[in-house]
């Protein structure tokens, strides 16, 4: 079955020879910071080593949420569904963004439980979260088979679709006068006096004042080789595509183990929720000490597994000159193989749950890496040590919802104007490894 292949983007590639800011990276966080920077009067060369939104940013579920996220994230995740409101206006292009509302049906008491502590943080911030019982659940989401306690439902949440979003910003950026440059890996970083001072491509140089690493899984390979322990390590997901049915909500439904979301071309994205692989590599053992808490508190949403990410990240380079070829330009695009045993387990509870999915055929399947930190919190912060350097990276699977707001934060940082949001949750110091640095 076919792969996710994002909508491409097509750009003039002539490589400028000076900036103002350099992001590296080109999916969504990327993209979105230098829709935010070109905005604001900056002039931005964003570079990706392969195609626009072609990893994790068009192989999510499309969700783009405010429920359920850590109290740090509610308020990034509500500047973020504020800008997705206003953004196919703001590039002139289809996103597929429609508000629609998200729900999670709860299985068990705790479940209800848990729901019920999360609202004490969101409704102070004014989301219309709630939890919805009895015949008003049957009426919100029709065709379930399965008893359901309760579902926690925000009218306000709503969906997009990923892989014509994130080239859609894109191409909205580079009208607005972005320099979108594809295929173009960044080697290293050049400094002057301490401070940053140009990067090297793999085409040339482009001098600038700043550099925002937005480079996903990628991050913490890049930041390495400058002598940055960044502690962010890859969790693959996997996702199905089915065809086609009626009488299912339009509105994107979770339970404890599958998620469905109708799509723009009738079929629906599901998955197998809280069901991720983490594959062992040489970083595992580095972290392990770091990544303690997390995995005594997601042990049971992670299956640990040793393949061929171990000896791919074994003999990769890790560190490298700026006249030498990079990992980044091997391997242009992240595609690795889905978990038949999760995109099948998805499937099949949803079929379960919801026996109208029992005529739906998978058409396609995919996975995803994404970048996770030990807290599941990104980082949005400035590096202490290299004056003009950025990152933001690490969003543990909420990129794709958070995206346009984490662009308006990282914009606001690199410009040094106001903050939309308190920057303080994303800092670097909360992590130990880091402090050094920051």
């Amino acid at each position: 079955m076919s792969r996710i292949i994002p909508d491409v983007v097509v750009t003039p590639q002539e490589l400028p020879a000076q900036v103002d800011v350099v992001v590296i990276g080109g999916g969504i966080i990327g993209v979105a910071t230098a829709l935010s920077l070109v905005e604001r009067g900056v002039s931005v060369a964003l570079c990706e080593k392969g195609l626009i939104g072609a990893e994790q940013s068009s192989r999510n579920w499309g969700w783009v949420r405010q429920m359920g996220r850590d109290p740090a994230e509610l308020p990034l995740a509500i500047e973020s569904l504020r800008l997705w409101r206003g953004m196919n206006e703001r590039v002139n292009g289809e996103t597929g963004f429609r508000q629609q509302g998200i729900a999670y049906l709860c299985d068990t008491d705790a479940d209800v439980a848990a729901y019920e502590d999360w609202l004490k943080h969101a409704t102070p911030l004014g989301l219309d979260s709630r939890l919805v019982t009895g015949e008003a659940l049957k009426t919100l989401i029709p065709g379930m088979a399965k008893p359901f306690r309760a579902a926690l439902h925000t009218p306000s949440d709503a969906k997009a679709e990923p892989f014509i979003a994130v080239p859609a910003m894109a191409r909205g950026a580079a009208a607005k006068g972005a320099h979108i440059l594809t295929n173009c890996a960044v080697r290293s970083i050049e400094r002057s006096a301490g401070r940053v001072s140009g990067v090297v491509t793999e085409r040339g140089e482009i001098c600038c004042s700043s550099v925002v690493l937005a480079g996903g899984a990628w991050s913490r390979l890049f930041a390495g080789n400058m002598g940055i322990d960044l502690p962010v390590l890859k969790i693959l997901g996997s996702v199905a595509r089915v065809s086609s049915i009626e009488g299912v909500s339009d509105m994107p439904v979770g339970a404890a183990n599958f998620s469905f979301r109708k799509r723009m071309d009738g079929g629906f994205t599901v998955a197998q929720r809280n069901a991720n692989i983490a594959p062992l590599t040489p970083d595992s053992f580095r972290l392990f000490c770091d990544y303690i808490p997390s995995l005594i508190k997601t042990w049971r949403e992670l299956t640990l597994r040793v393949g061929g990410q171990f000896i791919r990240e074994a003999t990769m380079a890790r560190r490298w000159k700026s006249d030498e070829v990079t990992p980044f330009e091997q391997v242009r695009i992240l595609d690795p193989d889905p978990s038949m045993r999760f995109v099948n387990g998805g499937v099949n509870h949803l079929r379960d749950a919801f026996p109208v999915f029992r005529g739906a055929k998978i058409t396609q399947m995919w996975a995803g890496l994404m970048d996770v930190t030990p807290d599941a919190v990104p980082v949005i912060a400035p590096v202490g040590s290299v004056p003009g350097f950025y990152l933001a990276t690490g969003f543990s699977g909420h990129g794709f919802g958070i995206g346009p707001g984490a662009g308006a934060l990282m914009a606001d940082i690199v410009t040094g104007a106001k903050p939309c949001v308190d920057p303080a949750p994303f800092r670097m110091e909360r992590f130990k490894r880091l402090r050094k640095v920051a």
